[in-house]
């Protein structure tokens, strides 16, 4: 009997409960920041604010709801960052973020590291990943990162992205529309809001991309670091071959993210890859997929109780 005790009490420390997954995750990852933010002359401090918001905003629309003040439980600690800090604690409640945290984590690490450094800056992800809480919720846990790179060009930069670290079709469906409007290239969001959020092609708008052969866009498994096939959805988005049949809800993946900073800074590889359907051209079409994509968000922020001012943090007015 003493054995079986000890396998459930295993059980139940390895399965931590959802709260506990969140908080333990949003501490963590919030003094990895702050650690890899201690040298003035970076000018990283922004991406710190930037992460604060965005652990305090799906805090506040998580069941049961988890504070600022649960998630950074040293008064000395949470006194010193609401110092720093005023705006992040200030607007988490009235604003959106424009990413999941997890993408300013990787933001940070890019260029503390060289974007050159891709072994460098996969392990580093991966040490992080290894200190996070695991439980049936796996709040704030990249599984993916996605390498793409023009090979056309010698010593091409690589640009970055990670899979949605965000736990349940709600907050996702959420992060992904605020990604849309806000943070993701037009062409991605485009892309995106072709089959957000019921995974089903518009038959008015289709931004669907096709990346050149040229183009590298190659996913990794940030656990084992084995090679990750695109999945359907990818293959949707991005016209990437794969022989995989199952595909998360568009925008998830960490190819998203990654092509989106491909197209910001390779303008030729943007320009040959963009949609060439003319509904994305037309001015009534764009307008229609946006107030679908714009209305659903508010359904789910209404869901939540969550009361939108139409700005995304850091200072970005929504406008249609």
């Amino acid at each position: 009997m003493d054995v079986d005790r000890d396998a459930e009490l295993e059980r139940q420390e390895e399965f931590l409960d959802s709260e506990e997954v969140f908080r333990r995750n949003a501490c963590t990852i919030i003094e990895e920041m702050l650690e890899l933010n201690n040298d003035p002359t970076e000018h990283t401090t922004f991406l710190v604010d930037e992460v604060l918001h965005c652990i305090f905003f799906l805090g506040n629309i998580n069941k049961p709801i988890i504070t600022p003040e649960e998630i950074v439980n040293d008064e000395e600690m949470l006194n010193c960052l609401k110092r720093i800090f005023p705006r992040a604690f200030r607007l988490f409640s009235s604003q959106l973020p424009k990413r999941d945290p997890f993408s300013c984590v990787l933001d940070m690490i890019v260029h503390l590291t060289g974007e050159s450094n891709e072994d460098q800056i996969i392990e580093q992800l991966r040490n992080l990943n290894t200190q996070l809480a695991r439980g049936e919720e796996n709040h704030l846990v990249p599984s993916v990162i996605c390498v793409s790179q023009n090979t056309q060009r010698r010593g091409s930069a690589r640009h970055y992205g990670l899979s949605m670290s965000t736990s349940g079709k709600t907050p996702g469906q959420i992060m992904v529309a605020a990604s849309c409007f806000s943070a993701w290239d037009s062409d991605v969001a485009d892309a995106v809001m072709t089959y957000y959020p019921n995974k089903q092609k518009k038959p008015y708008f289709d931004g669907r991309i096709n990346l050149p052969k040229y183009v590298r866009c190659e996913a990794f498994n940030l656990y084992d670091r084995s090679p990750k096939a695109p999945c359907k959805s990818c293959g949707d988005l991005f016209g990437l071959a794969t022989t995989e049949t199952k595909g998360w809800a568009h925008g998830n993946c960490a190819e998203v993210g990654s092509v989106s900073n491909l197209f910001k800074n390779e303008e030729e590889v943007q320009v040959q890859a963009q949609s060439q359907s003319d509904t994305v051209t037309k001015p009534e079409n764009r307008k229609r997929v946006r107030e679908r994509v714009r209305n659903h968000l508010k359904m789910l922020l209404k869901e939540k109780n969550f009361s939108w001012d139409n700005k995304f943090y850091p200072d970005i007015v929504f406008n249609l």
